[in-house]
């Protein structure tokens, strides 16, 4: 399920790379690597582990061209926050999850524009962050909708104390 995690975030990587469109968008679509990043470590955190999570964020830093590491060490930073938080939301809907996960997805969004802002690095316009932000959240149901229906990663029993399979 790690080769997995990591062919998908490859997936992902190559098709926002291919040229598909030669003028730029209008609107910002969902960091879609965060999101799975997120609703796996929340399903099974074997599957998701936060040096997996790091590897693949940080070359998706280097092919995107963003600051290399920023982003991966605040979405580790994240995940690992949700990871401590998995146990309790394991018993609440699936309503309390999206709202952690937004929360957390708003603070990784804030940290890192604030780090670029402290380290007067050029960075997009407030409004294309907050407009991914926002579609990295909306598109979380989906995710967690297709990482459980197509790949069977689904949230641990609790008879399995939080592990996922290895």
């Amino acid at each position: 399920m790690r080769g997995l995690f990591a062919a998908l975030c490859a997936l992902v990587i190559f098709w926002r790379l291919l040229p598909l469109d030669t003028l730029p968008p209008g609107w910002a679509g969902p960091d879609l690597i965060t999101a799975l990043a997120f609703a796996w470590v929340l399903r099974r955190p074997a599957y998701a582990p936060a040096l997996l999570v790091a590897i693949v964020v940080l070359v998706a830093d280097i092919m995107f061209q963003r600051p290399p590491g920023l982003w991966a060490a605040l979405v580790v930073l994240g995940c690992e926050t949700l990871k401590a938080r998995a146990p309790g939301l394991r018993d609440m809907g699936f309503g309390p999850e999206w709202l952690v996960v937004g929360v957390v997805t708003l603070g990784v969004t804030l940290l890192y524009r604030l780090s670029l802002a402290v380290l007067l690095v050029p960075q997009a316009p407030l409004g294309l962050s907050l407009m991914q932000m926002a579609m990295t959240v909306l598109c979380y149901p989906l995710v967690v909708l297709a990482s459980s229906l197509l790949l069977g990663v689904r949230k641990a029993r609790p008879s399995e104390g939080g592990r996922g399979r290895i």
